[in-house]
């Protein structure tokens, strides 16, 4: 594995650990606190890093099944902490997510767990 394409794992590996540690928190508590904040933004800058890395060290085009499966996994991420900071600033941190933005945070990250998986299968497997 090249050098690029290690670092890009780890870095989308912190990504998955910024988003969980992020959407989980919100899950539990359905408050969208600092906690959940700092780390679905940490998160979505991870995994936008480790997306461009792996574009350059990837022989395939960018447009392969797995491909698509992740640039929309990250958008929907990215959709995700737009919502829920425009949901802060306009209700605070006390105020408890609406049922359809708290389902959409957890549809998000299924599907974002999802392409993970599917990543990293296609490097074990290849």
């Amino acid at each position: 594995m090249l050098p690029l394409a290690k670092i890009a794992a780890t870095v989308v590996t912190l990504a998955l650990i910024s988003y969980s540690i992020a959407i989980l928190t919100e899950q539990r508590k359905r408050l969208v606190i600092n906690l959940v904040l700092v780390f679905l933004t940490l998160g979505v800058i991870l995994d936008i890093s480790a997306t461009a890395m792996m574009i350059i060290v990837s022989e395939d085009s960018p447009f392969t099944l797995h491909g698509v499966l992740c640039y929309s996994s990250l958008t929907l991420m990215l959709i995700d902490a737009v919502l829920l900071w425009r949901f802060r600033s306009k209700n605070g941190p006390a105020e408890r997510v609406s049922r359809p933005l708290h389902l959409y945070s957890r549809i998000a990250y299924i599907w974002w767990v999802a392409a993970y998986i599917t990543g990293t299968l296609m490097v074990v497997l290849k």
